[in-house]
This record gives C-alpha cells, structure tokens and sequence, in this order.
C-alpha cells in the first residue's frame, strides 16, 4: 500500500495546501532576487552611461564651437552660432522623443519568474 493510499483526504489536503503555500513563497522570492538583479544592473549601467554621456557631451560642445567658428567664415558669428544652436537642438529634440519612446516599464518586468508562474499554474491545472 502506497504512503498516498493511507493517508486521509484531510491529510491530503492540508499536504497540497502546504505544498501550495510552499510553492508561492518560492515564487514571491524568485521575484524579488530577479527585481533586486535587474535594479543592480540598471544601477551599474546608469552610472557607466553618466560617465560616458559627460565626456559625450564634452566632446560635442567642442564640434559645435568648431562649427560655429567654420560657419563664422560664411556669415556673421551670431548667426552662426544660432544656426548651429537651433539645429543642434532640433536633433536633440529629435532623439530624446525617440529614446522616450522605446523607455517601458515593462522592461522591468521580472520575466523569467512570469514564465515560471504559468508553468506552476499549467502543473497544478494537470494535477487537478
């Protein structure tokens, strides 16, 4: 006779019950570990894209003061440096909607845990 077969249904129950409360506390801790793994290396990644974006930015405002000054030999250096302004900030404009716009909070998703949900759901389904 099987440990199954001599079991109580109460018996049963409270196991599955256990098992089921098991199973979530499991689940509830998979999602923070991934939560917690996902905002570290947001952090990390924020902080190398600051740095780099700094030295970007140096670098730009260099290239645009030598476009001032090229432009400056054509027309009038006011001119120039508000031509240079309105079309640097235009692209500017440009790329920042755009970024905005791939920028979800879905990204943030813990996704391997979602799968892992269903697959529980989908077993305890079966077993049902």
């Amino acid at each position: 006779m099987s440990e199954l077969e001599s079991r109580s249904v109460p018996e049963i129950i409270s196991a599955v019950t256990g098992d089921l409360a098991n199973l979530m506390r499991k689940e509830a801790e998979l999602v923070r570990t991934e939560i917690s793994e996902k905002i570290s290396d947001a952090t990390k990644a924020g902080a190398s894209m600051s740095l780099g974006a700094a030295l970007l930015l140096g670098g730009f405002l260099c290239l645009l003061a030598a476009a001032v000054i090229a432009l400056a030999h054509v027309m009038d250096a006011g001119w120039a440096a508000l031509v240079v302004g309105v079309v640097a900030g235009l692209i500017g404009y440009t790329l920042v909607r755009a970024a905005a716009k791939k920028v979800q909070p879905s990204t943030l998703a813990p996704d391997r845990a979602a799968r892992q949900i269903q697959k529980d759901a989908q077993l305890v389904k079966e077993q049902l």
